[in-house]
């Protein structure tokens, strides 16, 4: 898979996620109400990832910018670094109390810290560790 290709797949699924997140029989209140600033669209998608308003527009704005990003390589290069170290800080903020809410805003908790950790492992390995493959030269 190329840089690029990575790039317009995590967006595509990143605007469909987000897109989920704002149809309410995807998204299952929860019996256990957090205590959130920002409630509006709470739930868990599925029934399993915690997701707000503010939660699902943070979707939408990274599927629009992996979108955008397949456009060219350099563009993916830095889509897929970014990805990765967002969530990667955003994996460790789902441990922290007080920041697993990012202060009472985004629900970052339970089942979104295995998910962002397995987003952002993937996205370092096509922003930093994936070789991109020039063309063979023919003739010399």
């Amino acid at each position: 898979m190329t840089i690029r290709l990575f790039a317009l797949i995590f967006g595509i699924v990143f605007l469909l996620v987000g897109i989920a997140g704002f149809i309410p029989g995807l998204v299952h209140t929860p019996t256990l109400e957090r205590d959130l600033a920002v409630d509006q669209g709470y739930g868990h998608l599925f029934g399993l990832f915690p997701v707000n308003i503010l939660h699902n527009l943070v979707h939408l704005a990274f599927g629009i910018w992996g979108i955008l990003a397949y456009r060219g390589l350099g563009a993916a290069v830095i889509y897929a670094r970014v990805v990765a170290i967002a969530y990667g800080v955003l994996t460790i903020m789902g441990f922290i109390p007080g920041l697993n809410t990012v202060f009472a805003l985004v629900p970052l908790y339970g089942h979104d810290i295995w998910l962002h950790a397995l987003l952002a492992i993937v996205a370092a390995y096509f922003g930093w560790f994936h070789h991109v493959r020039s063309p063979a030269r023919s003739g010399a």
